[in-house]
């Protein structure tokens, strides 16, 4: 009697998730020191606003070249406000607010302040979406937000950021982690690209009449600097960026999708000094570790779980 063949296993194919959250981070992170060139040739909501329409109408458009129709006919208008309000909170509250805010703070400090949304996502998430916090997550949580807190106060103290400038990131703050929570709870039959090319209009029209109430177009120098900065805000960080992490956050939870923002200080540091020259005091350097250890145990599940 002959034994039976041995199956062969079909190859597995690799996880292209890690691969696109280490380019969302590079991608996000860089756009804080990239917005301060900008903000040199560019008051800041007629910078996000040009962004924005210019974003959305390029996703738009190249959905209805390459899209079949069914993808804009299977939304209801309930579908687009949901779409159209994520995209207020995401682009006109939390990069408007936060792009106000680095007038007055440097582009390292807000990714540090704003890297606090997995804490205010991961309390969001347990009372609104029933996401379970379990101890290790939470210890991880407690951790990041050390670190960030622990950076803020060296920052202030120091007499480094201005005090209305950390209050308008704050609030960026607030926005983003509404706009998260959002658009886990609603869901719409709208495709990645899609529902990113809505809300990026949407932000868009928003911020339009506020900046042209509020800013001088005079203001806007037509620089080289202007010119490339904001080709790498829209094509990069709107078009590519948003993309991502709406991909990514529609593959996993809220609170380990928003964990990743912990990777936006030691990334926003080293950008802003590259880019910018901004210094880094070695107390930042400090504030980072708790950073990485909360990164960890929010985003890595235990050995024993994982079998």
């Amino acid at each position: 009697m002959t034994a039976p063949p041995l199956a062969i296993a079909a190859p597995r194919r690799p996880d292209a998730l890690p691969f696109l959250i280490a380019l969302f981070c590079l991608i996000w992170s860089s756009a804080f020191a990239v917005a301060k060139i900008a903000l040199v040739d560019c008051p800041p909501l007629l910078l996000l606003s040009g962004r924005f329409l210019l974003a959305g109408v390029l996703i738009l458009g190249a959905c209805a070249i390459l899209l079949p129709a069914s993808h804009f006919g299977r939304l209801r208008p309930r579908d687009v406000a949901a779409l159209a309000g994520i995209g207020i909170l995401n682009n006109a509250g939390y990069l408007g607010l936060s792009y106000i805010g680095m007038t007055q703070v440097s582009s390292g400090f807000t990714a540090v302040l704003v890297s606090a949304n997995p804490l205010l996502t991961a309390l969001g998430a347990a009372v609104l979406l029933s996401e379970r916090l379990s101890g290790r997550k939470l210890i991880g949580l407690v951790l990041g937000m050390a670190g960030v807190a622990f950076v803020v106060r060296s920052r202030i103290v120091s007499g480094h950021e201005d005090p209305v400038g950390v209050a308008y990131v704050t609030a960026a703050l607030l926005a983003l982690t509404a706009a998260t929570l959002m658009f886990k709870k609603v869901r719409t039959p709208a495709s990645l690209f899609v529902g990113s090319g809505i809300q990026c209009l949407s932000g868009g029209l928003a911020l339009l009449p506020v900046a042209l109430a509020r800013e001088d177009i005079g203001a806007v120098h037509p620089t080289l600097s202007l010119a490339v900065a904001f080709a790498w805000l829209t094509l990069a960080a709107s078009v590519g960026g948003f993309s991502l992490w709406f991909f990514i956050l529609g593959r996993t939870t809220a609170t380990r999708a928003s964990a990743l923002h912990f990777l936006m200080p030691p990334l926003g540091l080293l950008f802003g000094w590259l880019i910018l020259g901004e210094p880094v005091p070695p107390m930042d350097l400090l504030g980072i570790v708790p950073i990485a250890l909360g990164i960890r145990l929010v985003t890595t599940a235990p050995e024993k779980a994982r079998r």
